[in-house]
């Protein structure tokens, strides 16, 4: 539980020197999870708020009817000393909260409050003028009233967001007697208001949840006090529990990680009489740290039970105090529990016997002997045969003593009675963090001695990144940067040497050449053939030397040469990723845009289309595909068959379906090359090189085109103002990249990977002249077919009335293939629609001309190819080209 520390010396007059546990200081202020939620909640309340005012008419239409009947009967002299009594007190309430809490010297409230005050009229202030000048009729009718002299009422009230924003973000909600004060003045006035028909009922819920929601965010975004417990009230709950504490001294060397930031401070105590104590401190503001990213596990892992996200201090305190009795009880070496109390409301403490020794991570390599690693793996099946999990057996969480004993600590989020996915998951976990420091081979040794081969076996399809701990996670992509970084340095090298030796080969043999030039020119084109030969062989040398597998596969490695029957395909742990999450909701709201789009276009238009450009826009999409397959065999030296690639190009239909456009057709093309012997590596720089050249090619066009556009209606050849400003808007990002260090360092870095691989083959291809004018050339008629393409649609629907340049409509295209490659969803569907539409509408055609067009743009590249891609797809994977 703490670090190797010994008690202090005692001063001069005998006495223990009494030193508070402060160390290192506490924030003196901290951002809530909690407050997040509720900015967030708020912001969903107000936005549904928005949409029954702007589609439930008929609903708030019959609310404010019944309030109006309703209110008839009241007295008017009893509304009017009512509403003048409740305005009043309304100001007064607050103001004397202020003075009680000024004379209590708790100023930093009152600065909170008074800034979520302000924030909130601005807020007011905003709404009552979008409500006024651009909201729709229908909201407008649900947040106001016609005024007797003519006018409407107020949507947000302006002078009641400001008292509830203050009042929640002073934290008057603590405070049962103020409350309760400010609440009842608050619904008199609501309610004298409603019965005057001063205002709506939807009103004053937005204005209510106007000034909540920006209370959190203020709170949130300045930091709430912090209210967690000191050194001092532990020593004093010590006492209460019947222990004389001397000090209480911050645990030195634990770690900070996100994802065990909810364990705790740790304080080594020690007693006037005995041996020192670990005491763990949980408060609110620790047990909230990670929320998100437990919630986040829980929802994208499955198979898996996990803690709940939420538990309250009494729960997690029990569950702490469970573990700890049942890992004993189990026969494993833990830290013993001899008392539990809470400190206040907000925090609770768990006390344990002092174990004094050092923590895995800060052991030296040659400190971890054998007999250390077999240590814990003995701890790991004292829990198991009782079937309790421990869930995060990281470096940090085993303890060595004196004696070289093993201990487990931080058993707090563990599991009793755990199923045999969790527990599989522990011995994946143990696995790797000693393999992190020991190596694969002595990890899985020692597992081997204690545990047994089937049971080490067994946890092989858990062995992935997603089942371990957060910090692993980090530690293993860190190893693999560097693993990266290693091998592009070993290229790059041998690259730099290749180049140097072929230099000087260049001139010994420019100096001793004597032969007719017949003879020289033989000589230097069977050179160049040799040169490329030994330039791909140092390159592979070196990278095989500089490649080095990673410890997870290592890890398998030694357990298939025990069992080469353990199962080794991986679980499926994950319910979903980030990216199909994502997906999903711009699918969501792309299938909402098309929707409205197609509803918005009559049948008629689609039956009075003019089939003769129809089958003009089939063709230029077929020849899309040809056009493909040459951009993509201009940058493969290598012999590879020219209709197997455009069936590709055609089984990429399907892929990018499921797959978002700039990643299905780049993995296809280079899964396609490999089997097409082409190896690993040069595949991946020839995909490189096409992307890079293509690239590079679309923006050079995309300029070209935007400034014919621009000049197209003028009588100079000046460049329009949107090609100027994108021009100086590119000029911008490129100096504040260079200007910026940790930016010029990123791209550098990425641009250092690129040329590692792309660069040497881009060298190889230029040394084959119409290899790189197929690629060049397909790179062009693959745009041209796309943008004639679009343009027979255009005309399919424009009838001869409606036409574009096709200078636009290539910057229409240009502009909307780019979104589309940058959109998560498959195909980039939704974003290059939208896109397209609205560039169409730039240009001058009508709505009813470039929906129904881009419509049938998309179904003949986009979706009518999927069924021939589908077979193309099966067909090249059961030939073994895929």
């Amino acid at each position: 539980m703490g670090q190797d520390t010994h008690p202090p010396e005692e001063g001069e007059s005998g006495a223990p020197e009494r030193v508070s546990g402060d160390e290192p200081l506490l924030a003196a202020r901290v951002h809530r999870p909690s407050d997040l939620m509720r900015l967030l909640a708020g912001l969903l309340a107000i936005a549904l708020v928005i949409a029954i005012a702007a589609f439930a008419h008929a609903t708030t239409s019959g609310l404010e009817e019944d309030i109006n009947k309703g209110a008839v009967g009241a007295p008017d002299v009893f509304v009017k000393i009512a509403g003048l009594v409740s305005s009043i007190a309304v100001l007064l309430v607050p103001v004397a909260f202020a003075i009680e809490r000024l004379i209590k010297r708790d100023g930093l409230r009152i600065a909170d409050g008074v800034l979520a005050a302000v924030l909130a009229h601005g807020v007011t202030l905003a709404v009552d003028l979008w409500v006024a000048q651009a909201a729709p009729g229908t909201i407008q009718d649900a947040l106001t009233q016609p005024q007797s002299g003519g006018g409407l009422t107020d949507p947000v009230h302006n002078y009641l967001a400001p008292v509830i924003a203050y009042m929640t973000a002073v934290g008057m909600a603590r405070r049962p007697r103020w409350r309760v004060s400010l609440w009842a003045v608050l619904l008199l006035d609501a309610f004298t208001m409603l019965v005057a028909g001063y205002t709506t009922a939807l009103s004053i819920i937005l204005t209510v949840l106007i000034g909540w929601t920006v209370a959190y965010g203020t709170l949130y975004a300045v930091g709430s006090p912090n209210v967690r417990p000191t050194g001092q009230t532990l020593l004093a709950g010590l006492r209460r529990v019947g222990f004389r504490p001397v000090t209480a001294l911050r645990a030195e060397g634990v770690p900070d990680a996100s994802d065990i930031g909810d364990r705790g401070r740790r304080y080594i105590v020690t007693l006037e009489e005995g041996a020192p104590l670990d005491v763990t401190v949980v408060d609110r503001e620790q047990q909230a740290h990670g929320f998100f990213y437990r919630m986040w596990r829980r929802i994208t892992l499955r198979t898996i039970t996990t803690r709940r996200s939420i538990v309250s201090l009494r729960q997690a305190l029990e569950q702490e105090a469970l573990l700890a009795y049942a890992a004993i009880a189990a026969g494993a070496n833990a830290p013993k529990l001899i008392a539990t109390s809470e400190l206040g409301p907000d925090a609770v403490m768990l006390v344990y016997e002092h174990i004094g020794g050092r923590s895995l991570d800060s052991l030296d390599d040659k400190e971890i002997t054998d007999e250390l690693v077999r240590g814990a793996w003995r701890q790991v099946r004292a829990l198991q045969s009782r079937r309790i999990a421990h869930r995060r057996l990281a470096g940090d969480a085993i303890l060595v003593d004196r004696s070289g004993r093993v201990f487990l600590t931080d058993l707090r989020g563990g599991e009793i009675a755990a199923g045999d996915l969790i527990l599989r998951m522990d011995i994946a976990q143990l696995l790797t963090t000693l393999g992190l420091r020991v190596g694969a081979e002595r990890a899985v040794a020692a597992a081997v001695e204690i545990l047994g081969p089937d049971s080490v076996a067994d946890c092989l399809p858990l062995l992935q990144p997603i089942a371990l701990s957060r910090s692993t996670r980090a530690t293993l992509r860190r190893l693999a940067r560097e693993r990266s970084q290693r091998e592009r340095e070993a290229v790059l090298a041998a690259s730099e040497a290749a180049k140097h030796e072929r230099e000087l080969a260049k001139a010994e043999a420019a100096a001793d050449r004597t032969a007719d030039t017949t003879v020289v020119r033989s000589e230097t084109k069977a050179e160049k053939k040799a040169e490329r030969k030994a330039e791909k062989k140092a390159l592979d040398t070196a990278l095989d030397e500089a490649r080095d597998e990673d410890l997870l596969a290592q890890i398998r490695q030694q357990v298939l040469l025990i069992r080469p029957q353990a199962p080794v395909e991986p679980v499926r742990l994950e319910r979903i990723k980030p990216r199909t999450l994502i997906s999903m909701i711009a699918g969501a709201v792309a299938a909402y845009f098309l929707l409205s789009q197609i509803a918005s276009t009559p049948l008629s238009t689609v039956s009075e289309a003019d089939w003769r450009w129809v089958a003009a826009a089939v063709l230029f999409s077929a020849v899309s595909y040809l056009a493909a397959a040459m951009s993509l065999l201009g940058f493969v030296p290598e012999r590879v068959g020219f209709w197997r690639t455009v069936v590709a190009q055609v089984a990429g239909s399907f892929v990018k379906i499921v797959a978002p456009a700039a990643v299905g057709g780049v993995a296809l093309n280079t899964r396609f090359l490999q089997r097409s012997g082409v190896r690993p590596g040069l595949a991946v720089a020839s995909v490189g090189a096409s992307q890079l050249f293509g690239l590079g090619a679309h923006i050079l066009l995309l300029l070209l085109f935007g400034y014919l556009t621009g000049t197209e209606k003028t009588q100079s050849f000046s460049p329009s103002r949107t090609v100027i400003a994108g021009l100086l808007t590119v000029a911008v990002i490129v100096l504040v990249v260079t200007a910026i260090p940790f930016m010029r360092k990123f791209v550098s870095t990425r641009l250092r990977s690129l040329f590692a691989g792309v660069v040497p083959r881009m060298l190889d291809v230029l040394q084959r002249p119409m290899k790189l004018l197929t690629g060049i050339s397909g790179m062009l008629l693959l745009t041209g077919a796309f943008v004639f393409c679009l343009d027979a649609s255009i005309r399919a629907f424009g009838h001869g009335n409606y036409t574009v340049s096709y200078a636009s409509v290539a910057v229409v295209f240009l502009a909307g293939n780019a979104l589309g490659s940058a959109a998560p969803t498959p195909g980039g569907v939704g974003a290059v629609e939208g896109a397209l539409i609205a560039g169409l509408l730039a240009v001058g055609l009508p709505i009813e001309v470039a929906t129904p067009a881009v419509l049938l743009y998309r179904l003949l590249t986009l979706w009518l190819p999927v069924l021939p891609g589908w077979i193309c797809f099966n067909w090249l994977t059961k030939r073994g080209a895929l």
